[in-house]
């Protein structure tokens, strides 16, 4: 199917209507329009979520939201400033002394509830994300599975908030190290997964007993917003999750009063390194906790002992999934000699063969749009650096004629370490190769970055697999694997890509606070006979005896 054909199945006719503060949304391509197929859900809302009511901005104002892949507009949800963040504050520390008795058994309950209901919508969830992010739906179908998963493994990590009795110095005293609830939890989540975000921060503060104010992206806070719906329906008091919702213009005013905010104990940021130091700067000011995931600049490294095939594989899937906009994707690929020509050659044909770009909502699709101008233009510099830098594009390297989002899947060859493309995340569907001779040339390349998140390799020599996976400085290493995130293994980096970990047993604690109970001045009871003389007596006393030592028949 040629590009200018799916250009033409991805123009799609708009309904948009409204009922209440219910947005119930149309889409409908040509090639649907054919069989009548549409999509429209109750699940599309058009308000912000505060106390368990769906309100508007106290100002009354809006922003639009628009369909990175068609540009046309999904619909206006209220611009929010710092007067009604401060209000759901309030809210969620009033609700927050509450929702922390509330038995583990019934807060896991009520997450279980949740999970069910958005596995029974996890189809109009994918939707949405593709609708407003723009993409593959069988993209978003695995990233809403995923986030599916992480408030099922909430609901149970919620019963097993376990602490410790200490053995104590003193016969007189008993420590004892119990966790409670932080608090509030302010949240700042991306676009790049709407979904999966929100679930693996909300669920665990939710999980553990606290409550939540959150902050999605201007880009995509349909999802959010879908996520409070089926919320609500699963029996979330009102006040434990509020959700405000801002223009880009009111974003960093909102992250303000969030940071600094005596109600808030804590802030769950993911987004990049530049607004994490601000953030962290703001949270500085009260000594406030902060779980930061931020950028990365991941080094996929394939040795001569690799399994080539496997490698290109595992860079298909990593590389270009979502349109290369992760945080984990290979953003520098760093090929030794022996298989570098034969690497490239490969990479280049399956980009050829395999990335038809187009609207996500197509099944031919398997490359959606940036995200926005911004991000296109961001792209386009990058590869624009590195080709004056004398830099071989193999193919792709341009926008697509598809629309402005659209960037084509490119492929470089001869890169060098001064190039913007491997010095930078890159953000897109870009996959810049290095030529490496040695394995601490490997080492070096991959370590001297300010990022730690996550960093790949392939090779079939074992001693070298032991030696680079305790080598790499990142706190996600794949071993002839790409595609790792699960919600069993803790995620987070080193370096300046982040702080805390979510997922796992770990997650958890991020929204726990230890508190160190000392029990003292316990006394023997008086007129005890000492332990040595009550030993005695048993020892001595037949009968006592056969109350303990069992007798051979």
């Amino acid at each position: 199917m040629g590009l200018h054909r799916i250009s033409q199945l991805s123009c799609f006719c708009r309904s948009v209507y409204r009922t209440r503060d219910v947005l119930k949304i149309g889409f409908m391509s040509e090639k649907m329009a054919a069989s009548n197929v549409r999509f429209s859900s109750s699940l599309m809302r058009n308000n912000a979520y505060i106390n368990g009511k769906w309100v508007d901005s106290k100002s009354g104002n809006t922003f639009e939201v628009y369909n990175p892949s068609t540009q046309q507009l999904i619909g206006n949800v209220p611009d929010m400033t710092e007067t009604d963040v401060q209000s759901a504050i309030e809210t969620a520390y009033k609700t927050f002394y509450t929702w922390r008795d509330v038995t583990a058994k019934e807060r896991s309950r009520i997450l279980r509830n949740w999970y069910n209901l958005c596995v029974k919508h996890k189809d109009d969830l994918a939707k949405i994300v593709t609708i407003e992010n723009g993409k593959p739906l069988s993209d978003a179908g695995n990233e809403v599975n995923y986030g599916n998963d992480f408030i099922a493994w909430y609901s149970e990590e919620a019963r097993r908030i376990y602490g410790d009795i200490v053995s104590s110095p003193d016969p007189s005293k008993r420590i004892l190290l119990m966790k409670q609830p932080i608090g509030v939890a302010g949240m700042i989540t991306p676009w790049n997964f709407p979904n999966a975000m929100i679930t693996r921060k909300a669920a665990a503060a939710i999980a553990a007993g606290c409550t939540v104010v959150l902050r999605p992206s201007e880009d995509t806070p349909f999802s959010a917003l879908a996520l409070c719906q089926l919320a609500e329906e699963a029996g979330i008091p009102p006040g434990v999750l509020n959700v405000v919702t801002s223009s880009r213009d009111h974003a960093g005013p909102i992250g303000k009063v969030l940071c600094e905010s005596p109600l808030v104990s804590i802030i769950s940021f993911t987004g990049s390194t530049a607004v994490g130091k601000i953030l962290q700067n703001h949270c500085a000011s009260s000594m406030k906790k902060t779980s930061m995931e931020l950028g990365g600049n991941a080094p996929l490294i394939i040795f001569d002992s690799a399994n080539v095939d496997a490698a290109i594989k595992g860079t298909m899937g990593a590389k270009f999934r979502c349109g290369g906009q992760t945080c984990v994707c290979p953003n520098r690929l760093l090929v030794q000699s022996g298989v570098y020509d034969e690497y490239v050659e490969k990479l280049t044909e399956r980009v050829k063969e395999e990335m038809v770009i187009g609207d996500g909502l197509d099944k031919e699709t398997t490359l959606g749009p940036l995200i926005n101008t911004r991000a296109v233009d961001k792209v386009k510099s990058l590869v624009e650096d590195a080709k004056s830098k004398g830099a071989t594009i193999t193919t792709g390297g341009e926008p697509s004629d598809q629309g402005r989002h659209f960037y084509q899947a490119t492929v470089i060859s001869d890169v060098t370490n001064d190039m913007r493309c491997v010095q930078e995340e890159i953000f897109g569907p870009v996959a810049p190769i290095m030529k490496f001779e040695t394995e601490e040339e490997a080492i070096a390349l991959a370590n001297t970055t300010t990022s730690g998140l996550a960093g790949y390799f392939y090779s079939e020599n074992i001693s070298q697999v032991w030696r680079m996976a305790e080598q790499l400085e990142y706190g996600i290493v794949g071993v002839n694997e790409t595609l790792m995130s699960t919600v069993e293994a803790a995620f987070g980096g080193w370096k300046e890509s982040g702080l805390g970990r979510e997922g796992s047993k770990y997650g958890i604690e991020e929204y726990l606070e230890i508190k160190y109970v000392c029990m003292g001045g316990l006394k023997k009871s008086e007129g005890a006979a000492k332990p040595g003389a009550v030993i005695d007596k048993v020892l001595h006393d037949d009968d006592a005896l056969k109350n303990y030592i069992p007798l051979d028949n």
